[in-house]
């Protein structure tokens, strides 16, 4: 794409992913007890790994990396097990035996890569379909949070100008999609952000200290916090988390794979999977945190139609600067929650959406079909509709449990083997499977509107 078209694609998608980057190492960093410098500097190293990680995936380098319009970044999914080791190694030994048990789980995700994308050959689309919308079903209260104002400690949360702000930003959204073409309309969801950012100022929700406090220049030291330590329970805990990363990895993969036209096989997935791991083993070193894929992005994806992973690359850049520059990230900061959220329904809307039409290529009309996708569904959505349903199991069970895109991603197989695979040779009939031939494409034929 022509250079201006590729900075704005890739602004977006940093727009999109942005509060999700920076929202592991500020809720880490305020329950170490960080100060605003440190906490600063921890954000700027979750930004700028972000993009080297970004950079990895989407570019690749020998068979590490997805090649896929792929977008990786700080996991929330880290936040429970880092908040108990914090709890129990202390604050002053917490972030040293966190980023101690990241590399350890990340050297071993690298290792067993190519063995676990070979589930692939479970998965068709009966199967991702259904985790395609769950992915976006799971993100959903997401932006709606956002769209309360983010923090529900805040006295102002879920106010009616916080609810407003959303519903503008949506209509935003809605009218740019709607009333432009071309490029202008690929961009709708920056386009949206930007001009929900600015009527945010009169209401009162945009706050510009961010800027005004940040350095023009700054570089994450290596193991800024110190050396890594090794905890055994530290490191048991985090495994567990890796392998719930790549579950969840190679179903975004998936569902990129069906968007993009280009379905993710094994050696696409063994390589996505690789440069999740590695930019996760990197990461410490440079004070960041687990790396693992983004579903927000792959819903701007599926909007705009761009599917070029030089676009994605470009946002990894724009990343990597911001995390030299503070004051480039607090910019992006000023973005309200509100606003983040309106945008997100859009964003997260249309992965369910486009689960929903890989579904409709799965043959629905089998009663096994609906069975899987019916059991599945309901079990993905348990965190979701009953938030509490597992409080009475270990916290190390919680981890997974509390992840409905895991678990009925599970479910899902598991189904799917005992009604397609068990006591059966090769795939059923009239079932496409995910590991036909892909084509050949790069991206480019989905650059029009």
């Amino acid at each position: 794409m022509p250079p201006l078209k590729l900075l704005t694609s890739g602004l977006q998608h940093v727009a999109a992913m942005y509060a999700g980057v920076v929202a592991p190492p500020l809720v880490i960093g305020a329950a170490v007890g960080l100060s605003v410098s440190e906490l600063t500097f921890l954000t700027g190293a979750s930004l700028f790994m972000a993009g080297m990680a970004t950079l990895l995936q989407t570019l690749g380098v020998w068979r590490i990396g997805a090649r896929l319009p792929f977008v990786n970044g700080a996991t929330f999914a880290t936040v429970a097990p880092m908040l108990a080791i914090s709890k129990a190694e202390g604050s002053e030994n917490a972030l040293p035996v966190i980023f101690g048990a990241t590399m350890v789980a990340a050297a071993l995700g690298f290792v067993i890569a190519p063995y676990f994308s070979r589930l692939v050959r479970f998965l068709p689309p009966v199967v991702t379909g259904t985790v395609i919308t769950l992915i976006g079903l799971s993100l959903l209260p997401v932006a709606f949070n956002w769209a309360q104002g983010g923090d529900e400690s805040d006295p102002h949360y879920g106010e009616g100008r916080n609810i407003a702000m959303a519903g503008a930003t949506l209509v935003l959204v809605l009218l740019i999609r709607r009333f432009t073409r071309g490029f202008w309309k690929q961009i709708a969801v920056l386009l949206g952000l930007a001009a929900g950012t600015v009527l945010a100022v009169p209401v009162g929700l945009t706050d510009f200290t961010a800027v005004r406090e940040a350095g023009l220049v700054g570089f994450p030291t290596p193991f800024h916090f110190g050396a890594p330590q090794f905890a055994a329970a530290a490191i048991v805990s985090m495994c567990v988390v890796m392998l719930v990363s790549m579950t969840e990895s190679t179903a975004d993969m998936l569902a990129l794979g069906q968007i993009v036209e280009r379905p993710a096989d094994e050696r696409t997935i063994a390589a996505g999977l690789r440069a999740d791991t590695l930019g996760s083993f990197v990461s410490p070193f440079f004070n960041g945190l687990m790396c693992s894929a983004f579903a927000q992005n792959i819903g701007l994806v599926a909007m705009t139609h761009i599917r070029s992973r030089y676009v994605v690359a470009t946002g990894g850049g724009i990343l990597v600067l911001m995390g030299l520059c503070p004051m480039a990230a607090g910019l992006i900061a000023t973005v309200p929650q509100p606003v983040l959220g309106g945008a997100g329904v859009v964003l997260f809307g249309s992965v369910a959406a486009s689960g929903i039409n890989t579904l409709l290529r799965a043959g629905l009309d089998k009663d096994s079909n609906m069975m899987i996708v019916g059991i599945s569904l309901a079990v993905g959505v348990i965190p979701i509709a009953a938030p509490d349903f597992y409080h009475a199991f270990p916290e190390s069970a919680k981890i997974i449990l509390d992840s409905g895109i895991s678990t009925g991603c599970v479910v899902a197989v598991l189904l799917n083997l005992v009604f397609h695979h068990t006591g059966r040779r090769g795939a059923p009939p009239h079932e496409e499977t995910a590991t036909e031939p892909a084509p050949e494409r790069d991206g480019r034929r989905g650059a029009e509107a």
